[in-house]
């Protein structure tokens, strides 16, 4: 430990990201102590998910999104299986509802393969021979795509961080920070407000962490973007799901479009779409999901499943995804700042960790880590 630090490192935000860079300090001897705004672990994006553990497909070549993603996709199995974590493979199909979508499915197909994943060509009776109801004119077939109890990987994660030596202060929100030379001092909320001197302190606060970083005396204001904030409403199917895969469309801008996904139970949910929220302050979103939402999710679900009736649909719950790039804007690619980035010893700073960052959570955490090991 530096000489004068507190403790070796601190990582703030206790959300799937945060417990597996916590889990894999620890694991590696690092003193670390993790604090949370909220009661308990997981109570932000990490709650409000689709809880699918993506392939790997969208992604540009050689980002982090696709790197972390591969690696962290079979990471996450390999630590479910190990861990007695809930969660299954059935794959999902990706459609092409119409002739102009036929180039963007064959686009993503090969994006996919740049990234080492391979995805089966389906002709309409072969999607068709998969799921009845499809319709489309083409499909593509991710055998890789799973989904996974959110909270239970939550929870062995931090089973297997306490295990090491990791220690959870929970309703302690970050106040304030301030660079000094013997690493970052971070103050902290809560019932017994306190300050400690971290030799390191990691900054994985999904939705706060630009927020909070702006609160870090020393950073350049330059270094942290700008937040931008995509809500997203999911509806619930009020029948028996008809789908023993994964069902999505071809992407639209900000998100992957309205999808079909299946929790562990079978239960068929329908979203995320995408709502831009003018809100510049994350602590200020609203996340109820407005019932009239479900007008465009039907005439979007219809494009390939026309057997969607009327009144099936109900409001179950929403999520906001923390992006760093405007509407209209290309979406960025994950970044995860250390010194290097911002000048700041012992600083690490991650923004923009949406979606695959639930898949990409324990390839995060071996990365983050090694840089902390550097």
């Amino acid at each position: 430990m530096a000489k004068g630090a507190d403790i070796d490192t601190l990582v703030v935000g206790a959300g799937v990201v945060g417990l597996a860079i916590a889990r894999a300090l620890a694991a590696r001897g690092h003193e670390t102590v993790v604090v949370e705004a909220a009661r308990g672990i997981g109570q932000g994006v990490s709650s409000r998910n689709s809880e699918v553990v993506h392939g790997g497909l969208y992604y540009p070549a050689g980002s982090l999104r696709a790197r972390l993603c591969v690696e962290g996709r079979e990471k996450l199995y390999a630590f479910c299986r190990s861990h007695g974590v809930p969660h299954a493979q059935p794959g999902k199909i990706i459609v092409a509802a119409n002739e102009a979508q036929r180039a963007q499915a064959l686009g993503i197909r090969e994006r996919a393969r740049l990234n080492g994943v391979d995805l089966a060509l389906l002709s309409r009776e072969d999607m068709q021979a998969m799921e009845p109801e499809i319709e489309g004119v083409m499909g593509l077939h991710s055998p890789l795509t799973g989904i996974v109890d959110s909270h239970a990987l939550m929870l062995a994660l931090q089973g297997e961080a306490e295990r090491h030596g990791a220690a959870f202060a929970f309703g302690a929100p970050a106040l304030a920070g301030r660079a000094r030379p013997e690493g970052v001092e971070m103050s902290c909320g809560g019932g017994a407000p306190f300050t400690l001197l971290a030799r390191r302190v990691v900054l994985a606060a999904g939705l706060s962490s630009p927020r909070l970083a702006r609160m870090i005396e020393g950073l350049p204001q330059a270094n942290v973007p700008r937040a931008s904030f995509a809500k997203g409403s999911y509806f619930a199917l009020a029948r028996p799901s008809p789908f023993s895969r994964l069902v999505y469309p071809a992407p639209e801008p900000g998100g992957l479009g309205v999808h079909i996904t299946l929790d562990l139970a079978g239960r068929a949910r329908f979203g995320p779409d995408v709502e831009w929220l003018d809100v510049t302050d994350e602590r200020d979103i609203d996340y109820t999901v407005d019932p009239r939402r479900a007008e465009a999710f039907y005439d979007a679900v219809r494009r390939y499943w026309p057997g969607l009736r009327d009144g099936e649909l109900t409001p179950d719950y929403a999520g906001v995804r923390p992006k760093i790039s405007a509407r209209g804007e290309p979406q960025r690619d994950f970044v995860i700042h250390g010194p290097q980035d911002h000048g700041v010893a012992g600083l690490v700073c991650l923004y923009g960790i949406e979606s695959p960052g639930l898949t990409s959570s324990l390839a995060i955490g071996d990365y983050v880590a090694g840089m902390a090991s550097r």
